[in-house]
């Protein structure tokens, strides 16, 4: 059968759709990087102030924080894989626009278009649950998730050598052809998601939440500039307050909202998203702190002296043990759960961040670091979707990881504001240029821990770790037989039409007694289906198909199987499952 549930693939992909959607990961981590080496030039490269060429990173923090939400939106109502390539589109088209130009306006205007490639990531993610096996599940998001460092810790060193080398505009052209790339492949290997979400798209909510995030991100990335107790700065903060207060009781009261604010308040998603911004924090700090390090020279007397090149190399390895940490994440997450994984992840970031205190005199030292908490965030990063996915439904999947992307992002953003003031006021001026000191890194490590600990408080809180089969399954016949055992815990039968002749691809959907749907299905090709139950008891079963009127049958389930045909050509009737 072909199972759209929330627990269950829609179809069996190819082996080939998780490189595939991870290197899409990979691209948008890279667009993100890919300036950092020219970061302390842009005012020169495009003849501005440094206040102005700031917009150029500021412009798609801004987009990609407003189009991580309303792509998996969309995603969810529209095709994960239609979105996902319109993303990675924008950020092609944006990369060019960036490509032909050495002036700061239509700079500005293409990172915007470039920061629309967030969405990728929730987008991919939710594939994932709608196409793999269980088997492969965890393994699949874990990699996914952390593709976005995966990509910039490979992208640091890539991008060090071509602005040394190469004119700077080369970075947008190598970015715009992996984007094309990334959009080939997804089409040649990706298959789209039948599993929609009800409802239409909630525009006010949109305009509502991107207005709300703009003026909370704006005065972070530029607070610095204009003061933190600024007129402007303050203000801009008491407006994001008021516009996402409305804006939240607003969701509350439209039927389709961009964000389901009651999921959002369930205990397994609010502590996952809160405990994200923290490992958020502590990802960005290692970004901003070690590259500094090791490259200011060795006269300073702390310095490491190291090239661009050298010390994009030396960073390099936190992504690389990322992407390594994966399949260990699957295995540790299978016997344990992804709560588990989480606090160890933290944990061993911790660690890190204080053995780091004591590891900056030699640049091997920085590998050291760089290896210790790419392991960290890798376990903790690939444990956030898996939380997720097991907390919504299958039709918010998208929603729902982008909203954790954005709470990532939302961390990264506090981040960099916060270490760059403490990195400014504790610099040396040494003939007229700021020059960060030792004291500045190692109180940024310390914020670092201190977010950490908030994190695994966080977690600590979450419920008892989802034990689904997809995170514990330690073969595929393992998984096979736990997922056959679970269906027999829940409702099966065919969908028939008025001649009694099985009807395929028969929308299925299990709705439970507050009206939410718990489940759904397409029938096969003789009209069978089967769905699990989350919990014993009462529920709705409601069958579609083109050229049918709808039917609705309710049946109660108390821990054992029961066959339910559907008829088409009745009306809804009560059935019972005990």
């Amino acid at each position: 059968m072909t199972h759209t549930t929330t627990d269950q693939p829609t179809r069996r992909a190819s082996r080939a759709v998780v490189p595939v959607l991870a290197f899409a990961g990979i691209v948008v981590a890279v667009m993100q990087t890919l300036l950092v080496p020219v970061i302390k030039d842009l005012p020169q490269l495009l003849d501005t102030a440094p206040s102005n060429a700031t917009w150029v990173l500021t412009s798609t923090l801004l987009s990609g924080a407003v189009a991580t939400p309303i792509m998996g939106r969309l995603g969810d109502l529209y095709g994960k894989r239609r979105m996902l390539i319109l993303s990675i589109a924008l950020m092609v088209v944006g990369a060019l626009v960036s490509a032909f130009t050495s002036t700061l306006l239509p700079m500005i205007a293409g990172r915007t278009l470039q920061g629309f490639a967030m969405g990728a990531i929730p987008l991919g993610i939710g594939l994932m649950r709608d196409m793999l096996p269980r088997e492969k599940l965890g393994s699949a998001m874990a990699l996914m998730s952390s593709s976005i460092g995966v990509g910039g810790g490979l992208a640091l060193p890539l991008a060090a050598l071509v602005a040394q080398h190469a004119d700077w505009h080369a970075l947008f052209y190598g970015a715009a052809g992996l984007g094309v790339l990334s959009i080939v492949l997804t089409l040649l290997v990706v298959p789209e998601s039948p599993m929609r979400a009800e409802g239409s798209f909630d525009v006010l909510g949109a305009l509502g939440l991107s207005a709300g995030l703009v003026l909370f991100l704006l005065p972070i990335t530029k607070g610095s500039d204009w003061g933190w107790t600024s007129g402007t700065t303050l203000g801009l903060f008491g407006a994001s307050a008021v516009v996402l207060v409305l804006w939240g009781v607003m969701e509350l009261r439209v039927q389709a909202p961009l964000v389901d604010l009651r999921t959002t308040a369930r205990p397994a998603v609010l502590f996952t998203n809160l405990a994200s911004i923290m490992v958020g924090v502590s990802f960005y700090v290692v970004s901003l702190v070690l590259p500094q390090l090791l490259q200011l020279p060795k006269a300073t007397g702390y310095g490491l002296g190291q090239s661009m090149v050298v010390a994009g190399l030396l960073v390099a390895p936190l992504g690389l043990t990322m992407m390594f940490t994966a399949p260990v994440y699957a295995r540790l997450s299978a016997k344990y759960g992804p709560k588990v994984t989480l606090i160890l992840g933290m944990l061993i970031i911790a660690i890190g961040y204080g053995a780091g205190l004591g590891l900056m005199s030699a640049p091997w030292q920085s590998l050291v670091i760089a290896v210790v908490l790419g392991a960290g965030i890798g376990l903790a990063y690939s444990s956030l979707p898996a939380l997720i996915v097991g907390a919504v439904p299958a039709s918010e999947t998208g929603a729902a990881n982008g909203l954790n992307t954005l709470m990532r992002s939302i961390g990264t953003s506090v981040s960099s504001a916060v270490i760059g003031m403490v990195l400014a006021n504790t610099a040396n001026n040494v003939g007229g240029v700021e020059i960060p000191t030792m004291h500045g890194f190692r109180v940024s490590f310390l914020i670092a821990t201190g977010a950490v600990a908030l994190g695994l408080l966080m977690a600590l809180f979450l419920p008892k770790a989802n034990r689904a089969p997809q995170l514990r399954a330690s073969s595929e016949e393992d998984a096979g037989i736990e997922r056959a055992e679970q269906i027999l815990r829940g409702f099966r039968g065919r969908v028939l039409d008025a001649e009694g002749t099985p009807v395929a691809r028969a929308k299925v959907t299990l709705i439970d007694r507050r009206g939410r749907q718990a489940g759904a299905t397409l029938s096969d090709e003789d009209g069978g289906y089967a769905l699990a139950v989350p919990a014993e008891g009462a529920y709705v079963l409601a069958a579609r198909a083109a050229g049918h009127g709808p039917l609705a049958s309710s049946a109660t389930h108390a821990g054992d199987d029961r066959a339910v045909d559907l008829d088409l050509a009745l009306p809804a009737e009560t059935v019972s499952a005990r």
